[in-house]
């Protein structure tokens, strides 16, 4: 046995606690840990302010549901290794032709035109980057201004009323039991992104493809169809996004969605997907969304005007990047 006055033993221990606890990852739940540091900073300063009242909670939520939506397809892009800045107009240009269809047509060819908007973005995104090779960053910026423009001069840059109750009730008014569309929405890509990245072949081939390019070419992972894919995908998902602020707000305007691709991607980043590709949670991201959403939701109940609230947003991307730094 070891000297007791030595206190060997008890070092021996702490020595293998300390070796124990450095080699956790810590990165990888930073997330989890802000969450709750967040939640209970807010919940002490805003409590008598109605932050914890389950009215509040809920319309986090809400605000959260959509940009969670566009966030699960945008973790696809960036584990992948790429990049769409273009998700937000898609969304606006979504709502308006969804709108304009539903005005004319009723409200099943308007799911349609909504979802349309994404095929036919996603498939010039991802043909322009995976068959021309041109970066995904420029390819995307360029189709931001076109989006947009393009819903500003169908509409006038006008509103386009949606008067169809039930479509403003499945894509974000209504509420199935006790649970809002706009979160059932949420749950359903959220679900399903987790399941598709972490057990499916494809997930894997995405995660591939992110990690090492060559090396996924060299297994016979054709990466040209995967960059092609996650694209679409992310159009997709703006699309419905598009859809989901067209049925909550009763309208189509080009201006919905400016800016979410901003938060799409801090939520991804912060979530903890490498920004260099390789890596992607899922999970994580709606963590991610719901931290962004927690803090935008707090400084409105703190008195801050909106350009404090833009400083603070900025400083959440700088920290997202921060983190993402290559190892």
């Amino acid at each position: 046995m070891s000297n007791p006055a030595t206190g060997t033993p008890d070092r021996e221990t702490s020595t293998s606690v300390l070796r124990r606890l450095a080699a956790i990852e810590w990165r990888r739940y930073v997330i989890y840990i802000g969450f709750v540091v967040v939640f209970i900073f807010f919940a002490v300063l805003l409590g008598n302010d109605g932050f914890l009242s389950p009215t509040n909670l809920l319309n986090i939520l809400r605000q959260t549901s959509t940009i969670m939506v566009i966030a699960v397809g945008m973790t696809y892009v960036i584990a992948a290794a790429e990049i769409d800045l273009s998700v937000g107009s898609i969304a606006g240009l979504s709502s308006v032709a969804a709108a304009m269809a539903i005005s004319q047509w009723g409200i099943v060819p308007g799911v349609l035109a909504g979802l349309a908007v994404g095929v036919v973005v996603g498939a010039i995104n991802g043909s322009l980057v995976s068959l021309l090779g041109i970066p995904s960053f420029l390819v995307t910026l360029g189709m931001m201004g076109v989006a947009v423009g393009v819903a500003q001069w169908i509409t006038n840059s006008a509103p386009q009323p949606i008067l169809d109750d039930t479509f403003n009730f499945v894509f974000g008014s209504g509420n199935f039991g006790p649970v809002p569309s706009l979160v059932a929405w949420a749950a359903v890509f959220v679900v399903v992104g987790t399941i598709v990245l972490r057990r499916t072949r494809f997930g894997r081939q995405v995660l591939a493809t992110g990690g090492n390019r060559s090396a996924a070419d060299f297994t016979g992972i054709n990466t040209r169809r995967i960059k092609f894919q996650v694209l679409m995908l992310s159009a997709l998902a703006a699309s419905v996004a598009g859809m989901l602020y067209a049925g909550r707000l009763q309208s189509g305007r080009f201006q919905w969605g400016d800016g979410d691709e901003l938060s799409a991607i801090a939520a991804v980043i912060l979530g903890g997907t490498s920004l260099f590709g390789g890596s992607g949670t899922v999970i994580g991201t709606v963590f991610g969304a719901l931290l962004i959403g927690l803090i935008n939701n707090g400084l409105i109940l703190a008195g801050l005007d909106s350009s404090q609230q833009q400083i603070v947003r900025g400083a959440i991307i700088i920290l997202a990047v921060a983190l993402a730094r290559k190892k």
